[in-house]
């Protein structure tokens, strides 16, 4: 079972962190958001990725070509060439880095990685949130209805009041109402049928136009999460992750 990590954009939001690394790489606790993403499929037991780069892979392929180094403890022989990784459960993952094309939408990059794609079914992630999603949960719903994909929806509160009113006349008020609304999550389940919906265009995007026209011949279901989910647009969700972090409360952390 593979997942694809979308993880091409610029980051405009985070532009005063993303000028100089990529969204993904941006870090939290001292690790990459990619490496917890990374940690939360392989908790579930599934370590084979192909991660869709574009803005500044080269900062992609550079983490990655030292990350059993940067992520584990070494042990160093001296007067010997090498070194021994001291964490044996980052063994055996499979990780494909693809350069899908700097001004790639989503859809592009995801179409321009099906060459790697093994079997019917994989799953999808963007790279710039963390959750405590139980992806086996959502591999078994996926696999029950039999449609072509399956969208994870989490509550997002109101962050605003309400105004109820009559002409001009305000009737009733209410701070920050507990009426939630879903939003898409970005964690995906999909069957490889999605990519004839696909084109390998730099201006094919995925959630307009192709998942609408999925969702509009039935064969889009909505897995529904209640836990924890947070993206980071901008430094002050940057900040909230990092608080919760060192908080001690991350409920997305799977590894000591």
């Amino acid at each position: 079972m593979q997942t694809v990590i979308l993880a091409g954009g610029t980051g405009t939001r985070l532009k005063e962190m993303t000028e100089f690394i990529p969204k993904a790489l941006i870090q939290i606790g001292g690790r990459p958001m990619i490496y917890h993403i990374l940690r939360h499929y392989a908790h579930h037991g599934f370590t084979n990725f192909v991660i869709a780069l574009g803005y500044k892979q080269e900062a992609f392929k550079e983490y990655f070509s030292h990350f059993d180094e940067i992520n584990n403890d070494v042990v160093i022989h001296t007067g010997q060439r090498g070194m021994t990784c001291r964490d044996e459960t980052l063994d055996n993952w499979k990780i494909i880095l693809s350069d899908t094309g700097e001004k790639t939408m989503k859809g592009g990059r995801l179409k321009r990685i099906e060459k790697y794609i093994k079997g019917d079914t994989f799953f999808l992630v963007y790279g710039d949130a963390v959750s405590d999603i139980n992806l086996r949960e959502l591999l078994a719903f996926h696999n029950a209805h039999g449609k072509l994909v399956t969208i994870t929806a989490v509550h997002i509160p109101s962050r605003f009041g309400e105004i109820q009113k009559d002409g001009s006349a305000v009737t009733s008020f209410t701070e920050k109402p507990d009426n939630a609304h879903f939003i898409n999550a970005g964690f995906y389940v999909c069957n490889r049928k999605i990519f004839d919906y696909l084109t390998a265009d730099e201006n094919c995007e995925l959630e307009v136009g192709v998942l609408d026209m999925i969702a509009n011949k039935g064969e889009m279901q909505v897995f529904e999460h209640t836990g924890f989910w947070k993206a980071v647009d901008t430094l002050k969700d940057m900040g909230e992750l990092q608080t919760i972090w060192e908080t001690g409360g991350a409920p997305w952390k799977t590894w000591k």
